[in-house]
């Protein structure tokens, strides 16, 4: 049963790691987003559409980040549920 212990303390340990770092991509990638937007409304250069596909690219990014993140809590989800039963 200490085996089964300490995986489960491992994944737990990578959980929290991946939270930590996702956290702090995800941070970035906020201050990415104001940052580009400011830049944006400055930019009476840039052609609407150009503007257009730039907030485009910035919602699939922020999506794409979204789905990882859920992705990544749901094979979590089941590694817990795999050793939880292991203590028996």
């Amino acid at each position: 049963m200490e085996q089964f212990d300490a995986i489960k303390q491992m994944v737990q340990f990578n959980k929290n790691a991946f939270d930590q770092g996702y956290n702090a991509m995800e941070m970035l990638r906020n201050q990415n987003e104001k940052m580009t937007n400011s830049l944006l409304d400055q930019a009476t250069w840039l052609p609407e559409e150009g503007k257009k596909a730039v907030n485009e690219w910035m919602q699939l990014y922020k999506k794409g980040c979204d789905d990882f993140k859920k992705t990544a809590d749901q094979h979590y989800k089941n590694a817990e549920k795999i050793f939880a039963g292991s203590n028996k």
